[in-house]
């Protein structure tokens, strides 16, 4: 059974990542402690009753395509239409086009808890809250009126179409095509594949925004437009009008999150889908980026979802299978496994982990919040540069600490974990696709290496570091033994971590791309774990210690800060020593 951690939640919304900072500001002046409590405890609620129980029978039956036709698993479309009526789809929108204007550290949030409840039921309306942000910030007034009342109320659901069977991850090689009709629509042609919720039983109108070419767009991505592309044509009075010549083809059959429907689109196999430019024409991946920066912090929040839920079944399971004799157990028979010391490091080091990640994506949803909130350009600036910064840390990392966790969660529960009865390994199987979607975390390291750290010459990296010492400091100055011990693993990392961020930055500066492009992924596990464990000791921080809930926090703290914080050096090391054999790797060695 799930427990919405609902505690933990507003722990580190409050006393970590910063939500206090956010509410002061004029814009949520109505937000009150009691109302974010209010919040989070429904959604917590919602997510255990409502969601979790989906949770079997969407793995088990999965999605179905019948004639074109998605039906998603039973009781799913009652649950969106439950979730929709709780205004839970409209949270950090425009209030001008309906929404709730609310933090986007309150919304972040929730979606830890629907994804908790089932990846694969949370990862639709993820998509459409990223086409809302889309349409707001770079649609024409009439689409954004024709559209965005629909889609923040949760009516209609979005996709992003980028995907195609030639062009993954390179949008360079996308070939789907746009032509100008002449009346201000085009007609839009090709086909895209790993389009999630393309086609569903959700909602009566899918609005899908499409990348294509213009037939004289300039080579590459500087030639790529978006557009905005209905399953139905809306007619002037905003009722459904004829359906567009947009079509589910296929449903893929996947590892995990078999509840989501991933299609494959066909667009005018009937002379043409009409579609309406978002943004400018040759300008639509500024447009599309916009969806996936929003898209890449959700599905980091994935991670910890799915995360948090292997924890709980892995302790409950620990706790009531019965093993052995514990070293130091004085009762008769056999022991929970728990009590053994091995499986103790196991549910503590998960413990740990899902904290850190958690603590990690709610600081990038902060630094998002502030950014948005400042009105001098210094500080906006400072702000922007900053959710630029975590947001490749938050997605790469949070999305191995779930597979990493969920894995974990299958060892605990040994031979049963293999079973699929059991639900672990469902967990497993789900958690295994958030490191690859939303640009692979291979991508999430070479964005924070070649784009994010060069970020104001440097300056703003090496900001963030003496903001991490003087978390470093405050455990110092703490006067506890264990603290003194936390902030020297702290301090190590965070030299490892400076060391590596100079190299790198010397590496770019003399244009060896190669070696610095080598130790990405290395730098960012570097960089998360370093974050992720002073985040745990300002957390331990502000903890007295007195519940079980503190003791737990500091627990982890002084876990993580002994056992993955010295694990920084090896991770320098490689960044900054291991490019040889990589560069000097033949692949050709491996048909040999």
């Amino acid at each position: 059974m799930f427990r919405a951690p609902v505690g933990d939640i507003l722990f580190t919304l409050k006393s970590v990542a910063g939500l206090t900072d956010v509410m002061a500001f004029p814009a949520h002046g109505e937000l009150s402690d009691d109302l974010v409590d209010a919040i989070i405890e429904e959604a917590g609620r919602f997510a255990a009753e409502e969601i979790a129980p989906l949770n079997e029978i969407g793995d088990r039956q999965g999605a179905v395509l019948n004639d074109g036709a998605v039906t998603t698993p039973p009781g799913w479309k009652e649950a969106y239409l439950r979730w929709r009526e709780g205004g839970w789809n409209s949270v950090i929108s425009e209030p001008e086009f309906g929404g709730q204007g609310l933090p986007t550290m309150l919304h972040v949030a929730a979606m830890e808890l629907w994804n908790s409840g089932s990846m694969a039921f949370a990862i639709g309306p993820t998509l459409t809250i990223g086409a809302i942000e889309a349409l707001e910030k770079h649609a024409s007034p009439q689409l954004q009126e024709t559209y965005l009342p629909k889609l923040v109320s949760g009516e209609w659901m979005g996709t992003m179409n980028l995907t195609e069977p030639q062009a993954g991850s390179d949008l360079n090689a996308l070939k789907a095509r746009a032509e100008r009709a002449g009346d201000g629509t085009y007609r839009i042609f090709g086909q895209k594949i790993f389009i999630t919720y393309g086609e569903h039983d959700f909602t009566d109108n899918i609005v899908h925004l499409v990348l294509a070419r213009l037939p004289d767009a300039p080579a590459g991505t500087r030639g790529i437009s978006l557009f905005l592309v209905p399953k139905f044509l809306v007619n002037e009075d905003g009722s459904l009008g004829a359906r567009n010549d947009a079509r589910c083809t296929g449903v893929e059959h996947k590892l995990g999150i078999h509840g989501s429907p991933t299609c494959t689109m066909s667009y005018g196999d009937e002379g043409g889908a009409v579609g309406w430019l978002i943004g400018e024409e040759n300008r639509g991946l500024a447009c599309m980026f916009t969806m996936m920066n929003n898209a890449r912090l959700a599905v980091g929040i994935q991670g910890v979802g799915v995360a948090e839920r292997a924890m709980q079944h892995a302790a409950n399971y620990a706790l009531e299978r019965r093993q052995g004799r514990a070293a130091g157990d004085a009762g008769e028979g056999m022991s929970p496994i728990a009590h053994h010391p091995d499986v103790k490091r196991t549910l503590l080091t998960m413990r740990a982990l899902t904290q850190a990640a958690r603590a990690i994506c709610y600081s990038n949803a902060h630094a998002i919040d502030m950014a948005g909130l400042v009105d001098d350009e210094g500080s906006r600036r400072y702000w922007s540069e900053r959710a630029g910064l975590l947001t490749p840390i938050a997605k790469a990392f949070s999305t191995d600490i779930g597979v990493e966790v969920a894995s974990m969660g299958v060892q605990v529960h040994g031979g049963m974990g293999y079973i699929e009865e059991t639900g672990a390994a469902r967990l497993l199987r789900d958690a295994r696709i958030a490191p690859i979607y939303e640009g692979t975390n291979g991508i999430q390291a070479i964005d924070l290496v070649t784009r994010k750290l060069p970020l104001s010459g440097g300056e703003h990296i090496r900001g963030f570091l003496a903001e991490l010492g003087e978390i470093a400091t405050s455990a110092r100055g703490a006067n506890r033994a264990e603290f003194a011990r936390m902030a020297e693993r702290l301090e190590n990392s965070i030299a490892d971590l400076r060391e590596a961020v100079e190299w790198l930055l010397a590496a770019l500066g003399e244009g060896r791309m190669s070696e610095a492009l080598a130790g990405a992924t290395p730098f960012l596990r570097l960089a998360g774990l370093t974050l992720g464990g002073a985040l745990l000791i300002k957390g331990a921080l502000r903890s007295s210690g007195d519940s079980p809930a503190e003791r737990l926090r500091l627990l982890a703290a002084r876990h993580f800060a002994d056992s993955h914080l010295p694990l920084t050096g090896g991770l320098a090391a490689d960044v900054m020593g291991g490019a040889d054999a990589v560069t000097d790797f033949d692949v050709s060695l491996i048909a040999s």
